[in-house]
């Protein structure tokens, strides 16, 4: 039992954390700087518990840990799950920083976000450990259901409502394929855990023919309800909207934390239930729907971003591309021993400072009613605030790909396992999507050291928050740390990845 505990410690400290924290806010004295005021801070520390116990546990190797094997097949302890379990702390540590300075600037400030946001990341811990399509499902609903209400958050909005409602509508249809995919599964092999589903099927199910159409039936199910979870190209719809209506931090929360755990929850899947050589080939398997996927992701958003006015929206379609991105990682897996699977952690560790601090300098660029929302609100901000306008301008080059930073080894390490995959059209249309995402954001700096406001139309002025600052130092620093020193952190996400065939 001490043993299972000992393994399970990254979900436990952020659980029991989330439980003090809600006793906090229930009965404990509301200072003058309201709940955000403590509760972030407290957020923040339990978030870098688990982050560090999850760090100390792959350092001291999840094989070592007598109690890991007792909690499989529901929730597998490896270090793939122990990585993704630090990144899914780190960006949530993040958000929960951006809301110590967002909410109560913009009158707020209700506790209750800030266990919303922490029993959203144990939903999302269990669904990257999850090895059974139960604690699977269990996982998603406990992370969905949180950041549904984090989006509607602002109450007072109808735009936040109207998003919150869609994003509930279309995550219960995604999910409701998930489960019906789930079902056919079940009721085909007559398992529930990954690896002995993956084993039927490379059994080839008995022998039993009228089951392989049923089979493909399955997987469609189940990746639409994959790709919907990761805003793949055409299930982005809810993406928009709801990043725009959504709360800043709860918008980065969802651009980072929740696209983390989607793809880990993919990974585990495509490899566990689908990795047998039928089902990963390009004649009968996923690799084309994704590689088409992938394909119109990144090309699909990035041509939409290039339209907006809004700073949200562009992000939120910046956010589509880099799934795309991810999703050609995630096709070049098909070749054994490559490091494909590597360059998809690593991209989603660098996609997480990156992002985080892009939306934290965002936040930091407009105070109440004078908010940085559209291009136009930015316009002469690098004079005015120097900076606001160099944090949020430094995250986008990050996000644009520049060197020496984390989002450039990012792509570096997707196209190199592209190419070393045989993916070489898809790889190159990942790099001219890159250079049409330049265009994008470097209109934001165009806006900011090339315009001056239009005579009375408003502009935004920054606000000032300790919390909101300290997220941005801490995502620049990782920024440039992931950026001057990758290999390293390569050299970690290798060694996380998932082992198969």
């Amino acid at each position: 039992m001490k043993d299972a505990l000992l393994a399970l410690a990254p979900i436990l400290v952020v659980a029991f954390g989330g439980l003090g924290l809600m006793m906090t806010e229930a009965f404990g004295t509301r200072k003058k700087g309201g709940p955000a005021s403590d509760l972030a801070l407290g957020s923040f520390i339990v978030f870098m518990a688990g982050a560090v116990v999850s760090a100390s546990l792959w350092a001291a190797g999840p094989e070592q840990l007598p109690g890991a094997s007792s909690t499989a097949p529901w929730l597998i302890v490896d270090r793939f799950t122990l990585f993704f379990d630090t990144v899914l702390c780190l960006g949530a540590g993040l958000s929960a920083l951006m809301a110590g300075g967002y909410l109560p600037e913009h009158r707020l400030d209700r506790g209750e976000f800030f266990p919303l946001l922490v029993f959203s990341t144990v939903g999302a811990m269990i669904l990257a450990a999850s090895g059974d399509l139960l604690s699977l499902f269990i996982g998603l609903e406990t992370m969905s259901i949180g950041v549904y209400a984090m989006v509607g958050f602002r109450r007072g909005s109808l735009r936040s409502t109207e998003a919150a409602v869609k994003y509930f509508l279309l995550g219960s249809f995604a999910a409701a394929l998930l489960l019906y995919g789930g079902a056919l599964i079940y009721g085909i092999t007559g398992k529930t855990d990954f690896a002995s589903i993956g084993a039927a099927i490379k059994n080839g199910l008995g022998g039993r023919q009228a089951d392989f159409g049923m089979l493909l039936v399955a997987m469609v199910l189940v990746l639409a309800g994959l790709a919907f979870k990761v805003s793949s190209v055409p299930f982005h719809m809810w993406t928009p909207d709801a990043y725009e209506g959504a709360p800043t931090p709860a918008t980065s929360y969802m651009a980072v934390a929740v696209k983390s755990a989607a793809f880990a929850m993919m990974l585990r899947v495509l490899l566990g239930v689908f990795g047998d050589s039928a089902s990963m080939s390009w004649g009968t398997g996923w690799p084309p729907v994704l590689a088409a996927l992938a394909l119109l992701t990144m090309t699909v958003s990035n041509l939409i971003a290039g339209r907006q006015e809004s700073v949200k929206r562009m992000l939120a379609y910046s956010s589509i591309a880099h799934a795309g991105y991810v999703l050609v990682g995630v096709v070049a897996v098909i070749k054994p021993g490559s490091d494909a699977q590597a360059s998809v952690l690593f991209y989603l560790l660098s996609y997480t400072v990156s992002t985080a601090g892009a939306f934290a300098a965002l936040i930091l660029c407009g105070s109440r009613g004078r908010e940085a929302v559209s291009f136009e609100d930015l316009a002469g901000l690098g004079k005015r605030h120097p900076v606001a306008a160099f944090a949020l301008s430094f995250f986008l080059l990050s996000l644009a790909g520049m060197p020496p930073t984390a989002g450039f080894f990012g792509k570096f390490y997707i196209a190199r396992a592209g190419i070393g995959a045989g993916l070489n059209v898809l790889t190159v249309l990942l790099l001219l999507n890159s250079v049409i995402a330049a265009y994008y954001y470097l209109r934001v700096m165009v806006f900011m050291y090339m315009r001056e406001p239009a005579p009375g139309a408003p502009s935004a002025i920054p606000m000032r928050s300790g919390y909101v600052t300290a997220a941005i130092v801490l995502s620049a620093v990782l920024v440039v740390l992931l950026g001057v020193w990758p290999s390293t952190s390569l050299k970690v996400a290798i060694d996380s990845a998932l082992t198969f065939r």
